[in-house]
C-alpha cells in the first residue's frame, strides 16, 4: 500500500510498496536542481523521467524561476532529451500574472522588474507590460532575471513608494547554477522591500497562488510534487495538502532535512530522479524506540542521533534518521545532533 494523502504532523518518511510512477498519476516537477542545473541536465534526470513517462505518468514542470516563458523551458527540456510542450511547464510568473489579472482591469499596465517570462504571462491574462513608473501602471511585477540591475530595483522601489500594488513572483533566496548556487529572486525583493519598507504579495511556492496555477493547468488527480527545496517546493505540497519526493541534487542537505519543521517534512525522499520508479521503504517504530527501515535502526538519545543494524541503501538509513530526528524535535523543540550517525551513511 501507498501512503497518501498528507499528514498534518508528519513525524516519519512515507513509504510505497509499488513504484511511485504507479502510485501517481502527475509528477509535479521542479526543474533547477532537480531535472537541470543551468544549461545541463542532472545525472540520471533525462533516463528517469524517460522511464516515469512511459511507465504511464504525467510529467509536468513546476518552477519558481520567472525568466524563460514556457515556450523557451519546454524547447530547453528538449534539447537535453526530455521531450515537453510549452502547456507542460507552469512557473510562478503565470502565478503572478493571474494574481494581478485578479486585482486590475483588462489592458491595465503593469511595471515589469524581471525578463520576458513575465512580459508573456502578463500578456496571456491581457495585461500590458511596460518597464517605468512614467508609463502609468497600476502595479508593480517583480521576478528572477539575470539582467535585472540598480536602475530596475531603483524603478520598482519609486513605483512601490507611490503606493502601487507590489507581486513578486518568489522569494527563494538562492537559485542552482552550473556554477554552483547563486543569488535568487528573494535578494533582489529583499532589496525593494529594504527600500520602500513594503511587503510584496508573493505568488510563487510555497504559496497558495502557485498551487492554484498548477492545478487549474495541470488537471492532476493524484499529483506528487517533486523537488529539491524544503522551503519552496515541499512547503508548497504541504500548503497543498499533497504528497512530495525530495531529491538530493539541488540545495537541500541530508543534515538540513533532520532539523526541518513539519511542513518541510517530504513524503518520500531520494538521491535522484530515479527514486520515482522504485517503492519506498516503510519506516516502522520498535518496541524498545527509535525506528527501523530497511535493516537499519536509529534512536535519538540525550540530543544525538544514534544508528544501528546494516542496510543495502544507506537512504533507507536516512529514512529511519529522519523519523528519529522529526520525533525529538517535536517533543523537545530542539534539533538533534546527527553528524556522526550521517557520517556512518556516508552523507
Amino acid at each position: 500500500m501507498t501512503e497518501t494523502a498528507t499528514t498534518v504532523r508528519r513525524t516519519a518518511p512515507g513509504g510505497s510498496e509499488p513504484p511511485l510512477t504507479e502510485a501517481y498519476d502527475t509528477a509535479l516537477l521542479d526543474l533547477d536542481g532537480v531535472v537541470y542545473a543551468g544549461p545541463n541536465a542532472i545525472e540520471h534526470a533525462v533516463d528517469a523521467l524517460a522511464a516515469a513517462r512511459a511507465a504511464g505518468m504525467r510529467l509536468a514542470y513546476v518552477t519558481n524561476n520567472a525568466s524563460r516563458p514556457p515556450r523557451v523551458v519546454a524547447a530547453h527540456l528538449s534539447e537535453l532529451g526530455v521531450p515537453a510542450e510549452p502547456a507542460d511547464v507552469i512557473n510562478s510568473a503565470q502565478a503572478a500574472a493571474r494574481v494581478l489579472a485578479d486585482k486590475l482591469p483588462a489592458g491595465a499596465k503593469v511595471l515589469v522588474v524581471g525578463g520576458l517570462g513575465l512580459e508573456e504571462a502578463l500578456a496571456e491574462r491581457g495585461l500590458v507590460a511596460v518597464r517605468t513608473l512614467a508609463e502609468e501602471p497600476l502595479a508593480v511585477v517583480q521576478g528572477f532575471d539575470a539582467s535585472v540591475g540598480w536602475t530596475h530595483l531603483a524603478e520598482a522601489s519609486y513605483a512601490v513608494q507611490s503606493g502601487l500594488p507590489w507581486v513578486a513572483s518568489n522569494t527563494d533566496v538562492t537559485v542552482p547554477t552550473a556554477r554552483g548556487i547563486a543569488p535568487g529572486n528573494g535578494m533582489l525583493v529583499a532589496a525593494v522591500r529594504a527600500a520602500t519598507g513594503v511587503e510584496p504579495e508573493v505568488a510563487g511556492k510555497p504559496l497558495p497562488p502557485m498551487h492554484r496555477e498548477t492545478v487549474l493547468r495541470t488537471g492532476a488527480k493524484r499529483p506528487l510534487v517533486v523537488g529539491d527545496r524544503l522551503d519552496t517546493d515541499i512547503e508548497g505540497a504541504f500548503n497543498g495538502g499533497v504528497d512530495s519526493l525530495l531529491v538530493f541534487t539541488g540545495v537541500t542537505t541530508p543534515a538540513e532535512l533532520l532539523a526541518a519543521p513539519a511542513e518541510h517534512r517530504p513524503t518520500y525522499l531520494a538521491a535522484d530522479l530515479r527514486g520515482l520508479l522504485t517503492g519506498h521503504a516503510p519506516v516502522t517504530a520498535r518496541p524498545g524506540g527509535g525506528f527501523s527501515c530497511g535493516g537499519f535502526d536509529a534512536v535519538a538519545q540525550d540530543g544525538v542521533l544514534r544508528l544501528e543494524g546494516v542496510g543495502a541503501d544507506r537512504w533507507d538509513g536516512l529514512r529511519a534518521l529522519c523519523a528519529a530526528a522529526w520525533t525529538a524535535l517535536d517533543a523537545d523543540g530542539e534539533p538533534v545532533d546527527g553528524r556522526k550517525a550521517l557520517a556512518e551513511l556516508g552523507f
